[in-house]
């Protein structure tokens, strides 16, 4: 008989591989905030008939990334200053609660592995490389909640991930400095390998605070 490591291979379907694509697309800014999808071009693009890509597109629906209009189309969402801030209210719960989780089984470690994107981040404030650094930044954030194990906290965590990096070219811009950036990842990191855990969750609360801060502020 298989033992526990030998399982049933799943595939994944059309319509899944389409939605992450469309994910990533959206994310990057191919897909712009607003923009109206359409279908032919995009199954054209993609080499995909109709059916499955409307699948995705409601996927994503779903999920808030897209918009269906009635009798207009679907559309890419407008995140508002109203968005920005429940985004970062659930952003928190997610990341506060799998931070909990990483204290409890071995925080050493995972400060080790956050570690290396808090370098990472630090490299690419030396050569001035701003998209460097958002990549390192998202991914310090994702390898938080990764760490957690929590398979719910992590599937919740990448469609929150998605609407983050669409609000991340304007984050950059209201930034002075990254150096500021860069020392609260190190700070979350520290105390993460302390074993702190109210530092972790307060730093982690601020964190949230002040991106949303930065995101919403105006000229006027």
């Amino acid at each position: 008989m298989p033992g526990n490591l030998l399982r049933p291979v799943v595939q994944e379907t059309t319509p899944s591989l389409l939605a992450r694509q469309l994910r990533q697309a959206i994310g990057a800014g191919e897909l712009a905030p607003g923009q109206q999808l359409n279908e032919m071009e995009l199954s054209r693009a993609l080499g995909v008939s109709r059916g499955p890509l409307r699948e995705a597109m409601q996927r994503l629906t779903q999920e808030g990334l897209l918009l269906s209009v009635r009798n207009r189309g679907v559309f890419v969402t407008q995140i508002t200053d109203d968005d920005v801030r429940d985004l970062y209210l659930a952003r928190g719960a997610v990341e506060r609660a799998a931070a909990a989780r990483v204290i409890t089984t071995d925080p050493e470690a995972a400060a080790q592995r956050l570690g290396e994107k808090v370098e990472a981040m630090s490299r690419a404030i030396d050569h001035g490389d701003t998209a460097s650094l958002t990549e390192a930044d998202v991914q310090f954030h994702a390898l938080l909640v990764e760490l957690s194990g929590s398979p719910r906290l992590i599937r919740m965590h990448d469609t929150l991930m998605v609407e983050t990096r669409m609000c991340m070219t304007a984050l950059e811009t209201r930034y002075a400095s990254h150096s500021f950036r860069l020392e609260e990842h190190r700070e979350i990191t520290e105390a993460i390998g302390a074993g702190d855990a109210p530092r972790v969750d307060a730093l982690l609360l601020e964190h949230m605070r002040d991106a949303v801060m930065r995101l919403t502020s105006s000229d006027d």
